[in-house]
């Protein structure tokens, strides 16, 4: 993916990680564009989308040879500040509010209750609806749990933990450990069965035990929060507070065995198959056969059980930890793991402070009718995309956007010639992947049958976990059949992007289709920029330190020869000690192997971009040196990937993203890509040494 805080919340973890999905896992090398920031604008503020190069955005002030971020995008703060329900504002964030806008209209009209309307638009009316009913939410109170409370209140012994389990993975909650389906990564013909770590309320293992004044105060907030939380479950203030430390010391044993994020970028490490009788070895005090009968699996003999440590860990924890320990431990996760829209408002007040104000310093809560659009299109995402790709989306946008798609390939084609590290062999076996690229463009051929879920009107939380239900059963349910390689990722209206290493496909949804990134009204040099830019990310990402080991078939294999492997490593350790340089905030800086992926995907997407557009041009007989508004075409070029990445973000965000994303944060994405192109320095007049055209630069792609 290639994220700018461009925040859809139904994204499915689709990253650059080896990413879990709860409860049902998607276990595979997925890149997006942008990184994840789930908030959004003042329900007062409505935002127009931007033509394809805005010179009002401009710094005019700054030198685009010291600080091209600056110069690009200097005056977006001014004329777009974050608002108070916003950890971050970006281009992509006034796409995505937009694209809210236009999704809201649709989802008030469809809550009608027209005795004409189609399934899919009662489905979506009528979530969208009861989403919105606060006062009906409020005044439920806990009455939704209490069934769920009661299977917790019930367990007699620890035997009876699989099944509860078993169910809470079905509707999203994460306790204890991930399960679901994932494309083999051996065979990407099969879906298999994974059980993967899970378990902890913070964002990632590492806050568990990062050292700092910032990180201690973090794990204190917490401890609080979860106390603020059981005391709103009934606890006493004294009962909560002794649980809540009981809580954190239970979590931090599951962080001790659990992998980190930048290890798990590596798919060996979290590809182990084995028999599911070698699990229940690895866990004699669970019962594998009792769990799987439950979550209603299709035949499991075996699976990918991705840290195996961590199941041993998981093992002597679940027998060290009392009964009544697990009991509340049940209890937090169930609440922690519920989204806050279909919570009372004191239970969504406590996640919100939090989840988004301590973490990521963001001062308001979102108005709820954002938050109620996201939560439809991140339960039912195809049937209101279904609705939003025929009212938004012409042909004649992804005609356009397939064209680029086929000029970018063909420039790697081209570029792979260039490389004069790669010796013809592994060049030869790369030209295969990359002709077997999938393109998917804006929505899938076959749109998801909802027919068998349930959407009643005035059932918020009845129709959020059978919605959870529904997916994860489906998902569950593809083990052991044939992958359907037309399947996506994410909803048509989603703003944003991705590359899947399995599936070897490029994929951009109808969503981030739109100006500035592509606007039929611009240049072509600003679309190349802009969109073109975003396609070369996606492609370039099958060719990372994680997709290169993806062959075109989708399966985990090396395809090159060791020289030109040693050789990629290190072309690839330039850049990680390039972005690991970069200060994002405060003391802290960018994470450059966690990320490698999404920094090389920036580099390469643009050369990429680059290429395509020269020879667009030369088809087209564009003159390169013609002004246009102040500006001759390459610098439209880069000038319109610099304002891809245009916008502000809070400290609290910064340091979050860097300890926990993979996308860098949005200056060190523009200034750490031109500084690697000769030819931004030439278009601009830059001389060798100055900070965007140092005398050493970083190429891998």
């Amino acid at each position: 993916m290639i994220n700018d805080n461009y925040e859809r919340q139904n994204v499915k973890n689709q990253k650059c990680t080896i990413a879990i999905l709860v409860p049902v896992l998607l276990l595979v090398s997925v890149s997006s564009l942008f990184a994840q920031d789930h908030s959004s604008s003042p329900a007062e503020k409505t935002y127009s989308l931007l033509p394809g190069l805005d010179t009002q955005l401009i710094d005019k002030a700054a030198d685009p040879c010291v600080d091209f971020f600056q110069y690009a995008c200097g005056n977006f703060g001014k004329l777009y500040p974050i608002p108070s329900d916003r950890s971050g504002l970006g281009i992509g964030s006034i796409i995505y509010e937009y694209t809210e806008n236009v999704l809201r209209v649709m989802l008030e009209k469809a809550a009608a209750s027209a005795a004409n309307r189609t399934p899919n638009e009662q489905k979506i009316g009528d979530f969208y609806a009861s989403c919105m009913d606060a006062a009906a939410i409020d005044k439920k109170g806990l009455t939704p749990f209490q069934e769920d409370l009661d299977l917790i209140a019930a367990l007699k012994t620890k035997d009876d933990l699989p099944s509860l389990l078993a169910h809470f993975q079905l509707i999203n909650v994460n306790a204890f450990l991930g399960f679901g389906e994932q494309q083999d990564f051996k065979d990407a013909r099969k879906q298999i069965a994974v059980a993967d770590q899970g378990g902890l309320g913070l964002p990632e293992r590492d806050f568990y035990f990062r050292q700092g004044e910032v990180a201690e105060k973090t794990r204190v907030q917490y401890v609080q929060h979860i106390l603020n939380t059981l005391k709103l479950l009934g606890e006493s203030d004294a009962l909560a507070a002794a649980d809540a430390k009981k809580i954190m010391a239970l979590e931090t044993a599951l962080a001790k065995v659990s992998l980190d994020v930048t290890s798990r970028r590596e798919p060996s490490n979290v590809y182990h198959m084995m028999p599911v009788s070698e699990l229940q070895a690895l866990t004699p005090n669970f019962s594998w056969s009792r769990f799987l009968a439950d979550a209603g699996t299709p035949p499991v003999g075996e699976l990918n059980v991705t840290v195996p440590d961590f199941f041993k860990g998981l093992n002597a924890l679940l027998a060290a930890t009392d009964l009544e320990t697990i009991k509340t431990y049940l209890r937090w996760q169930l609440v922690n793991s519920t989204d806050g829209t279909v919570l009372p408002k004191a239970f969504d007040d406590e996640q919100f402070d939090f989840n988004r104000h301590k973490l990521a310093g963001q001062p308001e809560q979102r108005a709820r009718w954002k938050r109620c659009v996201d939560a439809t299109d991140g339960a039912i995402g195809e049937a209101l995309g279904q609705v939003y790709v025929a009212q938004e989306f012409p042909p004649s946008s992804k005609q356009a956007t397939l064209q680029m798609v086929h000029d970018i390939e063909a420039a790697m084609d081209q570029d792979l010639n260039t490389l004069d590290w790669m010796s013809p062999e592994t060049k030869a076996r790369a030209r295969v992947k990359l002709h077997a690229v999938a393109d998917k463009i804006g929505y899938p051929d076959h749109w998801r049958d909802y027919s068998r879920l349930t959407i009643v009107r005035g059932d918020a939380f009845g129709n959020a976990q059978r919605a959870a239900e529904f997916e994860s059963r489906r998902q569950l349910n593809k083990i052991g059949k044939p992958v359907d390689r037309g399947e996506w990722g994410m909803s048509p209206s989603t703003v944003d992007a991705y590359y899947n290493s399995s599936m070897n496909d490029i994929n951009f949804p109808a969503g981030i289709l739109q100006a500035p990134l592509y606007d039929p009204n611009a240049t072509d040099a600003e679309n190349y920029g802009h969109i073109g830019a975003v396609v070369g990310h996606e492609l370039t990402h099958g060719f990372d330190d994680e997709g290169r080991k993806f062959d075109g078939n989708g399966n985990l294999q090396d395809w090159w020869t060791s020289g030109d492997a040693t050789k990629f490593e290190e072309k690839t350790d330039c850049e990680v000690k390039e972005y690991g340089n970069f200060v994002v905030t405060d003391d802290v800086k960018i994470n450059g192997k966690l990320t490698l992926g999404e920094n090389t995907a920036d580099n390469g997407g643009l050369r990429l971009a680059y290429i395509a557009f020269l020879a667009d041009a030369r088809r087209k007989n564009i003159d390169l040196n013609a002004n246009q508004g102040g500006f001759n075409a390459i610098q439209q070029f880069f000038l319109g990937f610099g304002q891809d990445w245009c916008g502000e973000t809070r400290p609290e965000q910064l340091r979050l993203q860097a300890e926990t994303d993979e996308h860098s944060a949005r200056k060190f994405r523009v200034n750490g890509v031109v500084q690697n192109m000769l030819e931004f320095g030439q278009a601009f007049g830059c001389k060798a040494g100055q900070p965007m055209m140092p005398v050493n630069a970083c190429r891998v792609w």
